[in-house]
């Protein structure tokens, strides 16, 4: 299957005071069509930097991204981003903010009427359409943040970029809302990159985990495979071995084999 992202050779070099600062060495990766890739490695191994490179949010300083057969020189609507500061603007209502997005990606195309059935289906699609004329000062942060998954789900981008997207949340939030997005998965076929420093998460979402070495000049260490069928569900995987086996091999990576390496 042709990739739907292509990372090749790719390097990021920052100009600081203190002269410069590889964040990003030697990067390879394909993204196919439908997966969910996590993205996993400890505090500046450059899981941000990698996602925003994808994202067209800051060139590389070496190599080439492609997506979808075309080289990524900036952002584009075919790339959303879920960051883990739900990036809602306070004066527009949760309908608006959503709107907001699909008018700008398809209201050359499309009448009104269409762009507000657009709206209003991602909002029901995270459970928000209750709640769709709340401002965001009105609704809580889990909310919030269905809000910024629906907003970028509604502009149907080829891939969508999650960095750390349940970050920021209570551990119950964060658990219904890694709950919501498997449903949504399953339903719109997502191609997905995530950035977590979460272990359960990472296995309980991925296909692929790409587990980066530490920074600086961080570069993919490991790649694991997790062969667990979809749609997942949480209670059932808990008893699997197979799930307790992939969490041990990606904190055998972070925590044996990198923390010694840093030693």
């Amino acid at each position: 299957m042709k990739p739907l992202v292509k990372i090749e050779s790719v390097a990021q070099v920052f100009n600081t005071k203190q002269g410069r600062f590889t964040a990003l060495r030697n990067i390879d990766l394909s993204i196919r069509e439908h997966e969910v890739v996590s993205l996993i490695g400890h505090s500046g191994c450059g899981k941000s930097t990698l996602l925003n490179l994808i994202a067209g949010l800051a060139l590389p300083s070496e190599g080439a991204l492609i997506c979808d057969g075309r080289e990524i020189s900036g952002p584009g609507p075919e790339r959303a981003v879920v960051f883990q500061n739900h990036s809602l603007l306070p004066w527009l209502t949760c309908f608006e903010n959503v709107h907001l997005a699909v008018e700008r990606v398809f209201g050359r195309k499309e009448g009104k009427a269409r762009l507000k059935v657009r709206t209003e289906e991602a909002l029901k699609l995270v459970h928000m359409g209750h709640a769709m004329h709340k401002y965001p000062h009105e609704v809580s942060g889990g909310m919030k943040q269905r809000v910024g998954i629906a907003r970028a789900f509604a502009m149907e981008p080829k891939i969508l970029l999650m960095d750390e997207p349940f970050g920021a949340l209570d551990a119950l939030t964060r658990a219904s809302l890694q709950d919501e997005l498997i449903k949504v998965m399953a339903q719109t076929g997502a191609t997905v990159v995530m950035v977590t420093h979460d272990v359960d998460e990472a296995v309980l979402l991925s296909d692929r985990i790409v587990m980066m070495t530490n920074g600086p000049a961080a570069t993919i260490g490991e790649i694991l495979e997790v062969d667990l069928s979809w749609p997942r569900d949480r209670l059932a995987l808990v008893e699997q071995p197979r799930f307790a086996e992939y969490r041990a091999a990606v904190l055998d990576f972070l925590y044996r084999k990198q923390m010694r390496k840093a030693a």
